[in-house]
């Protein structure tokens, strides 16, 4: 290893092995327990430690905010979130790995509603899983309708009788399949840009370090093979010019 290499590493991982955050409550980006996870998310943590010769050690949550606050309070050095606005305000992001993540409604067939334009109206209560990347939107950017949030979406959605549950696209149209009662509502309402993330305090090298490995192995099919190593769709990764 180079000194720069070495001086990377440690500014990095202070500790001498690489922390990474694993949200296992996102299934299209991680899967599997505590003790063994995989998906794409853990296969980008062991590069970014293979190439600076670190050991790494997973520490997974089950919602992103948790996955969050564990690098904020310093028990972790490497996280995989969604890029939002106010995520960035304690978060360095890397370039994406994955862009087409989709935030997606779910309404009773015998609703009101035509499409997800029809959602933002007085009165429409949404369930959200806190801290979620799209609790963060809608949070934003609704003007008339309410987020209701839950440990999961769907949960909160069923339990409180709301009218919409907001979830990412494949976990709530599996939901949707087993529940005749329930559509989802097009299009999606938002699409989930997906980065490598650290804290802001990390030097400027290091930062361009993950994205400028996240662009190469974009570039390579390493990420796309992770992904179908996965069962996800290979074809949803991030473009290479970002």
């Amino acid at each position: 290893m180079t000194p720069v290499d070495a001086e990377l590493a440690h500014d990095l991982a202070p500790t001498g092995v690489l922390r990474a955050s694993i949200n296992l409550g996102n299934p299209v980006l991680a899967q599997g327990t505590p003790d063994r996870p995989s998906g794409v998310t853990v296969d980008l943590a062991r590069e970014v430690a293979a190439r600076l010769a670190l050991p790494v050690r997973f520490r997974c949550f089950d919602a992103a905010r948790k996955s969050d606050a564990a690098m904020a309070e310093g028990h972790a050095d490497l996280c995989f979130l969604a890029v939002d606005p106010d995520r960035e305000r304690e978060v360095a992001f890397s370039t994406p790995y994955y862009v087409h993540i989709e935030g997606v409604y779910a309404a009773p067939v015998s609703s009101a509603f035509a499409s997800a334009g029809d959602v933002d109206r007085d009165g429409v209560r949404i369930g959200v899983k806190q801290g979620s990347a799209y609790d963060l939107h809608l949070s934003r950017t609704l003007r008339h309708a309410t987020v209701v949030r839950g440990d999961e979406g769907v949960d909160v959605f069923h339990a409180e009788g709301l009218d919409v549950a907001a979830g990412i696209r494949q976990p709530l149209t599996a939901h949707v399949s087993e529940r005749a009662e329930l559509r989802v509502l097009e299009p999606a309402f938002m699409t989930i840009r997906q980065a490598m993330g650290t804290v802001k305090e990390r030097r400027p090298g290091t930062t361009r370090f993950l994205s400028g490995l996240v662009t190469e192995l974009v570039a390579s099919g390493f990420v796309a093979e992770s992904l179908r190593r996965s069962g996800q769709d290979p074809a949803l990764t991030a473009p290479t010019a970002v």
